[in-house]
């Protein structure tokens, strides 16, 4: 017997994994498609039915065949993603907040820098290195897309502050794929406020082929947000503030990056970082609700911006965890049957600069499915580790696109992958 149930947003109409949901699903797919700047089709498109035989049918099943956006975890097979792009990157002012998230030993590269573009010869190996990536995850048989190549450089002016860009080289840090669904993070650092239109050609497309879209609240980025007095001297001092919850970034309003969140299916972890805030975690949390659990996790980290560098959960039950900064809360994982494994010390040079990350990008590798990992070609270390763990490594270099601030999970945003809603902690 079948039972035909409303759904709530337009989106949705792909559930079904029966003929009728499907052939709905389509027409209203298309029929948006085309009349997307009418009114009465964007209000008629909210509701679709979806024709169902069972509560416990295959709905996740149907969305991924209908939907181009569908990616529940970070190692399910990898059938489309987006990879970000080095040209016209330019550093980042030295503000407090930028300060407060690099090392010392180039702030005087920052200070000398700031608001100009990176090394040109840098930035063009880093070109060539994204390219080859690119052509290797066509070659596994992924579909790869790229944000817009704009001028980072422009200066810009809102009533609060004033920067230039910084780049659109990390997806990551401000894209969340969460089911069907992408997620825009406000970001915290003033340089990367307009990082989002080099992606919304993208998100606009995903958006009417019929993924949701949701942008969060953009911050205002006044100096409420920030502690201007942030006392950064040593690592030491960013230890001791760190452990006591201190940051240079305020609870004055949500802010985070996509970046400080790890898909495990139904439960999702975070870290309070320096550019990601308590209500920016809790407005992540009421969102995703109640499907989705967001869980607060932290680390023993002087410098804590982005988890995927620190805790990189790579299967179901499989998680590396940063030797050099320990999770705090490694039991819970371990109590439900996780393997918990340290990644081997990176064998990066340490005179290579790394102006925007720490040489444990190593860790900072991309799933194509739980059997075939991409990840940095001169780490011969790590790929041992995952050889060991029965996972091919399909290595490429991208030494210099490092210097920019990301490995392969930084780079890219999965925007689909082949596989269902689970719970990998029930």
């Amino acid at each position: 017997m079948i039972r035909v149930r409303c759904l709530r947003g337009g989106s949705r109409g792909a559930e079904s994994a029966h003929y009728l949901g499907a052939m709905i699903g389509r027409a209203v797919a298309g029929w948006v498609q085309k009349t997307f700047q009418s009114t009465q089709a964007a209000a008629t498109a909210k509701t679709s039915c979806v024709a169902e035989d069972d509560p416990k049918d295959k709905a996740t099943d149907a969305l991924a065949e209908e939907c181009p956006v569908c990616s529940y975890n970070e190692w399910d097979t990898l059938e489309e993603v987006i990879v970000g792009r080095p040209e016209n990157a330019c550093v980042p002012p030295f503000t407090v907040e930028v300060k407060a998230n690099t090392y010392e030993k180039y702030w005087s590269f920052y200070q000398q820098y700031g608001g100009q573009r990176f090394p040109k010869e840098h930035v063009k190996k880093a070109v060539a290195e994204i390219e080859e990536m690119c052509n290797v995850l066509r070659g596994e048989g992924v579909i790869v897309r790229q944000p817009e190549v704009i001028d980072w450089s422009e200066k810009y002016k809102t009533p609060d502050f004033e920067s230039t860009g910084m780049y659109a080289a990390m997806p990551r840090d401000i894209l969340l794929v969460v089911g069907n669904e992408i997620i825009e993070a406000p970001m915290a650092w003033r340089a990367r406020f307009f990082e989002y239109r080099a992606y919304r050609p993208l998100i606009k497309d995903y958006f009417l082929r019929g993924a949701k879209w949701t942008t969060a609240p953009k911050p205002q980025m006044s100096n409420e947000l920030y502690d201007l007095d942030y006392p950064i001297l040593s690592v030491e001092d960013r230890h001791k503030l760190a452990a006591e919850g201190k940051f240079v970034t305020t609870e004055f309003e949500p802010c985070f990056d996509a970046a400080d969140f790890m898909r495990a299916g139904k439960d999702i972890f975070v870290q309070r970082s320096q550019v990601t805030n308590f209500l920016g975690i809790e407005w992540m949390r009421r969102h995703l609700a109640p499907t989705y659990r967001v869980h607060t996790i932290s680390f023993k980290d002087p410098n804590p911006m982005h988890i995927d560098a620190t805790f990189n959960i790579i299967g179901p039950g499989l998680v590396l965890s940063n030797p050099d900064r320990p999770c705090r809360q490694i039991d819970v994982f371990k109590k439900a049957g996780w393997t918990v494994v340290s990644p081997p010390t990176p064998l990066i040079s340490g005179d290579h600069p790394l102006w925007m990350s720490s040489k444990w990008l190593s860790m900072n590798v991309l799933m194509l499915d739980e059997k075939r990992v991409m990840v940095e070609k001169n780490e011969t270390t790590i790929q041992k580790m995952f050889e060991k763990l029965g996972i091919a490594t399909i290595k490429v270099d991208i030494r210099n696109a490092n210097s920019l601030g990301g490995g392969f999970h930084c780079w890219t945003c999965d925007i689909r992958r082949r596989g269902t809603l689970q719970s990998y902690f029930d």
